[in-house]
């Protein structure tokens, strides 16, 4: 467990790497003795400041939700980050790269809350019900370490190595189509990169949901009626160096693009 001022310049050291494009070493590597509540708080920390600034939290993303990810990490559940409004990128806008030290995207079915989430003891049926609507999302995400060479506390405090996010156009009701089995190709400049299926988020995407509203209620955060909510990636992540046109199609559910300078 590290100290309040510890957390507190661990903080700022992710804060300045994000703000300069320089990149630091793992957090993990200087502190032994972090833990998974030490990288919450300070993602908190971040997070805070930001709202302090004009920032405005409008949902959550869920990382490490397969099983191949986990093993990787040597970890047996999820991680999760906050997005901002401030971290939406769109589709009609290509994305200035020098914004990034090491961007890469991931395709994910995105949930839109109607409801408020309950926190303890939330269950996949009270997401379907909370749920307006899902729609085909990437995610762009980004380290503020050296090289990605994270720890899960390093990509914990790191806001998850959340970075950016945006919606297509579509949006599906709950009753209309079966989250567990939506086909995604993800492409670059017309050539296949990556396929999945998103059951490969735990198994139905929605579960990853309900173990996120279980797990932010411990660090006093609710998910709220409006919400945008990424459950996790389809696929694995790609790298998206410059001149990126990446389009993500998810059968039954439409498409999402998003494209780097």
């Amino acid at each position: 467990m590290l100290s309040a001022q510890v957390r507190e310049q661990l903080a700022a050291d992710l804060a300045e790497a994000e703000r300069s494009r320089v990149p630091i070493t793992p957090l993990t590597d200087a502190h032994a003795d972090i833990d998974v509540v030490d990288a919450y708080e300070i993602q908190l920390i971040n997070i805070r400041q930001r709202v302090a600034e004009g920032a405005r939290v409008i949902g959550h993303k869920v990382g490490l939700s397969s099983e191949a990810m986990q093993k990787m990490m040597n970890v047996d559940e999820p991680d999760y980050g906050h997005l901002l409004d401030e971290m939406a990128v769109h589709e009609d806008r290509k994305v200035p790269s020098a914004n990034y030290l090491y961007p890469r995207v991931e395709v994910e079915v995105g949930f839109i809350l109607a409801d408020d989430l309950p926190g303890a003891g939330c269950t996949e049926d009270d997401v379907l019900a909370a749920t307006a609507a899902f729609a085909p999302a990437i995610e762009l995400i980004d380290t503020r370490i050296t090289d990605w060479k994270i720890k899960l506390c390093d990509t914990i405090a790191d806001n998850a190595s959340s970075a950016g996010w945006v919606l297509g156009e579509a949006r599906v009701s709950p009753k209309d189509i079966d989250i567990r089995n939506i086909d995604a190709v993800l492409t670059n400049n017309g050539e296949v990169v990556a396929e999945g299926r998103s059951d490969a988020v735990l198994g139905n995407p929605v579960t990853a949901v309900a173990w996120l509203a279980r797990k932010v209620e411990g660090f006093g955060v609710r998910l709220k009626a409006g919400d945008i909510v990424l459950p996790g990636s389809c696929t694995r992540a790609i790298d998206a160096p410059p001149g990126s046109n990446f389009v993500a199609d998810f059968a039954g559910l439409g498409s999402v693009h998003l494209s780097f300078e």
